[in-house]
């Protein structure tokens, strides 16, 4: 029986990586950096014009920089014509208990989806994303009629109640609940196993286990609730009609119809309303790449 003889492959060779090839990989590059173009623009043309003067931010076409100096107390008049202070602390508060609340809602029933057996549970999933596909101006006017016959018009101008219509439409949410049910499978079914031997039950395993091995999903559905409570616009500006309690997304449309023509306030006050929400995406970034990552597709 003859040997088969197979050419000799260097150690180094197989080490080496794959090179890709250079045109390629420049096109794939200057693609990205236009689509990054792209997007950043927005941004810029925001900041710049904040710090034009009124006659430069009118200007057509645009300049591209400031021709006329640097005008950062725009900033200033702009945060004096509005109660900025109030729409920050409306929008920080009802952002903060959404979140908590989304959270909330989101863990249990995602544990239930994951890790627990009961009749009708793919049935029930299944309906669950179909509400995700629906659009939100389709909920809006059933959303509408439950608010107003949980509380009376009147109630709605006061504090409390100003902010629990706020909230309540969007204390569950169905992309959260699928996003923490994928991380929750992945869960080993031997770690379930062992804490019923240990005479856990379904809260304690949810607690001690199952949630300080998903914290990156859980950082991710924060970031993803607290982006749409700061974004809030059309719910708030039909339930709301009082500033004291309206959130700055609404605020900002009332400053523009303020600032009318005076588009160097009106970027300058842009600037400010994005600034947090930018911010905490760029601290919470590694954490919400890791969540969406780890959650895959299971089940």
């Amino acid at each position: 029986m003859s040997e088969v003889v197979l050419p000799r492959v260097s150690v180094r060779a197989l080490r080496r990586p794959a090179v890709p090839p250079i045109r390629s990989s420049l096109f794939v590059h200057l693609v990205l950096i236009a689509v990054g173009g792209l997007v950043a623009y927005p941004f810029y043309y925001m900041l710049t014009t904040g710090l034009k003067d009124f006659f430069e931010s009118i200007t057509s076409p645009p300049t591209i920089f400031p021709t006329q100096g640097l005008h950062p107390e725009n900033y200033i008049e702009a945060w004096s014509k509005a109660p900025w202070a109030r729409y920050f602390g409306n929008t920080v508060l009802i952002a903060l208990l959404n979140t908590a609340g989304e959270l909330f809602t989101a863990v249990l029933a995602a544990y239930a989806f994951a890790l627990m057996n009961f009749k009708g549970k793919a049935v029930l999933f299944t309906v669950l994303l179909a509400t995700y596909m629906m659009p939100a101006e389709a909920t809006l006017i059933p959303n509408f009629v439950i608010m107003t016959r949980l509380f009376r018009p009147n109630d709605l101008d006061h504090v409390a109640q100003g902010y629990l219509v706020q909230m309540l439409p969007f204390l569950a949410a169905a992309f959260s609940i699928f996003l923490l049910r994928q991380q929750f499978l992945s869960v080993p079914k031997e770690l379930r196993d062992a804490a019923v031997i240990d005479g856990a039950g379904h809260l304690r395993f949810l607690w001690s286990v199952v949630l300080p091995i998903s914290i990156p999903a859980l950082v991710t559905v924060a970031i993803i609730s607290f982006y749409g409570s700061w974004n809030a616009f059309q719910w708030p500006l039909i339930m709301t009609s009082r500033p004291d309690i309206q959130p700055i997304q609404v605020g900002l449309n009332a400053f523009r119809d303020t600032a009318r023509s005076q588009y160097h306030l009106l970027m300058a006050a842009c600037s400010f309303v994005v600034a947090p929400i930018v911010l905490l995406y760029l601290v919470g970034q590694r954490y919400l790449v890791q969540g969406v990552a780890r959650t895959g597709i299971r089940g």
